[in-house]
């Protein structure tokens, strides 16, 4: 049983960047490659926040791409079925959600880092999200299409709901 997230992260931030590409170069690339893997990181800690839970969706698989490829418009150039490409069966539709919600709203992304914070994945090592909570302007600059809330939105709005939820539970009511 696989209990590591690494390659549901891998494919789901590999999704992102192809959606939403850099512009400018490969540094530009590195670096929207890497605020797209801290976004799907927290996404995937708070998602699947046990080792067991870690396990199970690799067990079941996460669901794959093609609805987000619709929604998103992300298809492949040269004409050919996106499906092609066996990591696209790695990418989860609800972390690619939470993910593009973390990237457009610093708010959120603060709220999901520390809400990731308690959970079984940190317990051993301290995290730094640096790049998604404080991204500099160069870091801005590379990620222009990654964190453009407009374009991100569709993505965002597909389980945004479940992302609030869990980031701000409701209130209890008072008698």
């Amino acid at each position: 049983m696989l209990a590591d997230l690494s390659p549901l992260i891998a494919a789901t931030a590999q999704w992102l960047t192809c959606a939403y590409p850099a512009g400018g170069g490969a540094l530009a690339s590195a670096l929207c490659e890497a605020q797209a893997r801290q976004a799907v990181t927290v996404a995937a800690w708070l998602r699947y926040p046990t080792r067991m839970d870690a396990a199970l969706v690799g067990m079941a698989g996460p669901g794959g791409s093609a609805r987000l490829d619709r929604i998103a418009g992300a298809h492949d150039l040269a004409g050919r079925d996106t499906d092609v490409h066996a990591w696209r069966t790695w990418v989860d539709e609800v972390v690619a959600s939470w993910a593009a919600g973390l990237l457009s709203d610093p708010e959120l992304a603060g709220l999901a880092v520390a809400a990731a914070a308690e959970n079984s994945h940190t317990a051993c090592t301290p995290v730094a999200f640096r790049r998604l909570l404080a991204p500099h302007a160069g870091d801005l600059r590379a990620a222009t299409l990654l964190r453009h809330p407009d374009l991100l939105a569709p993505v965002a709005a597909l389980h945004q709901d479940q992302l609030l939820c869990l980031l701000r539970p409701p209130l209890p009511l008072t008698a």
